[in-house]
């Protein structure tokens, strides 16, 4: 195993955008895997350009996927590390931080056109309620695979103290 400082290691910044419903904002990306194609909804976000905060990265990501200001700070909730050798092209694994950010219900729509989209793997956004999440039985992964599990602990059980340690 690598350690947490290779250069190989992809370090990013996540949200989980709440609705007033609770529903949660997830991206489908579709990669090419070495079996055939992956699909994996995930949280919002990126990666962190040289220089930048966690919160500024955030930031800046939220509006260029999918269109959303954050005025406040965020509360930190997750910290997800996933160090394995050819995780993604390119990479070793990554690093993701993940905020909680709440909002009223939108439309995403970002800075970014769909060419810009696609580039990234982003394919479709999709509000979902934490009962389609624990209900799903598709093929599509979830990213972290815990994230229906996560989430429900997250809304029964209030914001963490310390960022909750998740793994892929």
């Amino acid at each position: 195993m690598l350690p947490p400082t290779s250069p190989r290691l992809r370090h990013g910044v996540r949200a989980i955008v709440l609705d007033e419903q609770d529903r949660v904002l997830l991206c489908r990306f579709a990669f090419d895997g070495l079996e055939g194609p992956v699909v994996v909804w995930a949280t919002p976000g990126g990666g962190i350009e040289p220089g930048e905060s966690l919160l500024d990265a955030l930031r800046r990501e939220l509006a260029e996927e999918i269109g959303l200001a954050v005025p406040a700070d965020p509360p930190h909730v997750w910290h997800q590390e996933v160090v394995r050798e050819g995780h993604i092209v390119g990479y070793d694994g990554v690093i993701n931080d993940v905020f909680l950010v709440r909002t009223a219900s939108f439309a995403p729509r970002g800075a970014m056109t769909d060419a810009e989209l696609a580039e990234e793997n982003i394919s479709e956004f999709r509000w979902w309620t934490q009962q389609e999440l624990t209900q799903y039985r598709g093929t599509d992964l979830f990213a972290p695979r815990a994230l229906p599990a996560a989430l429900a602990t997250l809304l029964a059980q209030g914001l963490p103290e310390q960022p909750v340690h998740l793994g892929l």
